[in-house]
């Protein structure tokens, strides 16, 4: 046996390195798996660069803002909605059944559905025994106008009320009125005094009568009437003169019917 010969060392395992190799042999492979987990793709660097905003959650305070009113208050905003309406009544009794429909409102607690409720009327001048006085003539006899929201319980409050009929429309649906219709009314009711217009003439006669001259150059004379002019009192007739049809202009007073 040979004492100069060294023993010799186990083959390293494949795939594991050698231990006796040197760090400067093992440097480049670990440098390249570094540099290799190190290395950042230009898609994913850009990706990385994005800030990414996550949604804002809604403040309770703005959802409560934005709630529908039925939701907030319990309240349909379609039976809120109000228009003018025309109701027939029993002639003579607009003013007692406008007064009847009002407390009725109040005691049921439906005022929130209700606004005004009126019997349209104008002012007019009379004469009486010589005298001029002034006087509410009414627009619709027979008829008041209120502005509400129609529901269930507004509908039949309102048809239940003594002395009204129905409401006006087609087919049993109640229709508005139309604002110039509304203008007019309300400007009667509550007049602005820097745009009043004058005060009519009560005449009762109208365009067709046969009436009689009382006075003046004409006395006695019949005609029919052509024309009435109430905001100044006069009456238009055509009378017979000579054969031929003749316009004369009169106070209304100076007329009776035939």
């Amino acid at each position: 046996m040979n004492t100069n010969e060294q023993p010799t060392q186990p083959a390293a395992p494949e795939g594991e390195p050698n231990q006796d190799a040197s760090a400067e042999e093992l440097r480049p492979e670990v440098s390249e798996e570094m540099s290799a987990q190190d290395t950042v793709a230009p898609e994913e660097a850009a990706a990385s660069d994005e800030i990414v905003e996550a949604p804002l959650e809604e403040s309770s305070e703005e959802v409560a803002d934005v709630a529908p009113l039925e939701e907030s208050t319990g309240v349909d905003p379609e039976s809120l909605k109000m228009d003018w309406y025309i109701l027939k009544v029993q002639s003579n009794r607009e003013k007692s059944i406008c007064d009847g429909l009002q407390r009725r409102v109040a005691v049921a607690g439906l005022d929130e559905f209700f606004g005004d409720i009126l019997v349209p009327t104008e002012d007019v001048a009379e004469f009486k025994n010589g005298k001029r006085r002034v006087v509410k003539r009414k627009l619709y006899p027979g008829y008041i106008v209120v502005h509400m929201a129609i529901n269930d319980d507004t509908w039949f409050l309102v048809r239940e009320t003594p002395g009204i009929g129905d409401f006006t429309g087609a087919a049993g649906k109640p229709t508005p009125m139309l604002q110039h219709e509304v203008e007019r009314i309300v400007k009667s009711v509550r007049p602005d005094d820097d745009g009043a217009e004058p005060i009519k003439t009560a005449i009762p006669f109208k365009v067709g009568d046969r009436v009689r001259i009382k006075e003046r150059t004409f006395e006695n004379f019949e005609g029919d009437v052509e024309e009435i002019d109430e905001a100044n009192g006069r009456v238009t007739v055509l009378i017979n003169i000579f054969g031929r049809s003749t316009p004369v202009e009169l106070e209304h007073w100076q007329i009776e019917a035939v």
